[in-house]
């Protein structure tokens, strides 16, 4: 524990009574995660449905109809992406400051509602580039919070299992979302433009599932507000531990880069176009599949052994892809990268939960995604660049030895933070 946190920012330390009634229950209970926490997953569900539908066609739409190089997917999808990951410390700390998460989660949710429309209706890569800017700005804002919520929700004990819901349910969506898409597209003849216009209604029932299913607990009564954590002050009030899991998610995100190239992988090595997105498909099939089961293994065991067992999933991710250039292999290749989604993500999410003080716990999840997404921007376009001058195979293999790396580390690293405080186990 850091000497210069306040005892009372640890939700484990503090009096029971003033716990979040959900979280009290929940904690009660031992298994049975709050209502709320279940209406988080199903937005997430139904929202990734109308995202997941769009960024399965996209890349081939800019690829085929508007005639984008490599490098320019991978420029607009790291941009696109990185975007997310740089709002959410602004809405991280801005949650922390008001001390309301919902809010600005709604304001996200509706943003990324609003904007769907401008897909279908975009005649050119900058309409593409600006549609799909704004859409990542609405991810942005609501990520950090709506992150911050469910910790706010559940005890300690069953944050691996609330983070692990979220993301499974989140993955549901995101293999309905692409299989939505191929059969689209059969029906109506490979037409990306008619099919994207499906991406609407899904979208606005994630917002009213946000609205009316979401209860956000009465915030604790402190003293002053915290400042955002750019001061000292507020940077030495933030565990040592943190920082360490910060290091780690982007070290880990330095390995991998936006999943359009592994769509755009599945055509090169030969799949129709109308079924390219069945590769998104498969890979959020085994996302949602092991994702609620590794957070429950987490809460037991740890999350260290399940974190090493993701890198591996991720160099075989990487090597299948690159050197087994057939249909069945971009198959493989996107399983294996879906089981090292499920076994990372949720799992960093605990961390930074568990770490975070709780009045800083969204500008910790801002903090996290800021480092996170400028490395997942360096990550695609070190991609589109490869597969543009080199070729494929080249983009997957130093995907590979950058996890290859930071699998390394993870391993023979003593990965402990500062004096006093608990290492990651």
């Amino acid at each position: 524990m850091d000497p210069n946190e306040p005892h009372t920012a640890d939700p484990q330390s503090a009096d029971p009574r003033a716990k979040p009634p959900h979280a009290t229950d929940a904690g009660r209970s031992g298994r049975r995660l709050p209502p709320s926490v279940w209406a988080l997953g199903l937005t997430s569900l139904f929202m990734d449905v109308s995202s997941e539908l769009v960024h399965a066609l996209l890349p081939l739409y800019l690829a085929t109809v508007l005639g984008a190089s490599m490098l320019a997917i991978g420029i607009i999808e790291g941009i696109a992406e990185a975007t997310a990951q740089l709002t959410k410390p602004v809405s991280g700390w801005l949650s922390d400051r008001l001390r309301r998460r919902k809010p600005l989660a709604v304001a996200g949710y509706g943003l990324a509602a609003i904007v769907k429309p401008v897909f279908p209706l975009a005649t050119s890569v900058g309409w593409v580039f600006a549609a799909r800017f704004v859409d990542r700005i609405g991810k942005g804002i609501r990520g950090a919070p709506r992150d911050a919520l469910i910790a706010d929700l559940v005890p300690a004990g069953q944050r691996g299992a609330a983070y692990g819901l979220r993301q499974s349910l989140d993955s549901v969506g995101a293999f309905v979302g692409p299989l939505a898409a191929i059969g689209l597209m059969v029906a109506m003849a490979d037409d990306i433009r008619a099919a994207l216009w499906f991406a609407v209604a899904p979208a606005l029932v994630a917002l009213a599932v946000l609205v009316f299913g979401v209860r956000e607990p009465a915030p604790r009564v402190e003293s002053s507000a915290p400042r955002a954590p750019v001061g000292l002050a507020e940077l030495r009030a933030l565990p040592g531990r943190l920082w360490l899991v910060v290091g780690l998610g982007a070290v880990l995100t330095l390995a991998r880069f936006s999943e359009a190239f592994l769509i755009l992988r599945a055509v090169d090595v030969g799949l129709a176009l109308a079924w390219a997105p069945a590769v998104m498909v498969v890979m959020n099939l085994v996302y949602a599949a092991l994702s609620y089961p590794a957070g429950l293994v987490a809460d037991r065991i740890g999350t260290r052994m399940l974190l090493l067992a993701g890198v591996a999933a991720l160099v075989g991710a990487d090597l299948v892809l690159a050197w087994l250039p057939t249909v069945a292999g971009a198959f493989a290749g996107t399983a294996l990268w879906g089981m090292h989604m499920a076994l990372t993500q949720g799992l960093l999410a605990k961390l930074v939960a568990d770490a975070a003080p709780e009045r800083l716990r969204g500008s910790a999840f801002g903090l996290f995604n800021l480092a996170t997404g400028v490395a997942l921007l360096a990550a695609s376009v070190v991609a589109g660049a490869l597969w543009q001058a080199v070729g494929p195979s080249a983009t997957f293999v130093a995907g590979a030895a950058f996890a290859a790396v930071a699998g390394l580390g993870m391993l023979l690293g003593p990965l402990r933070p500062r004096h006093g405080e608990p290492s990651i186990r």
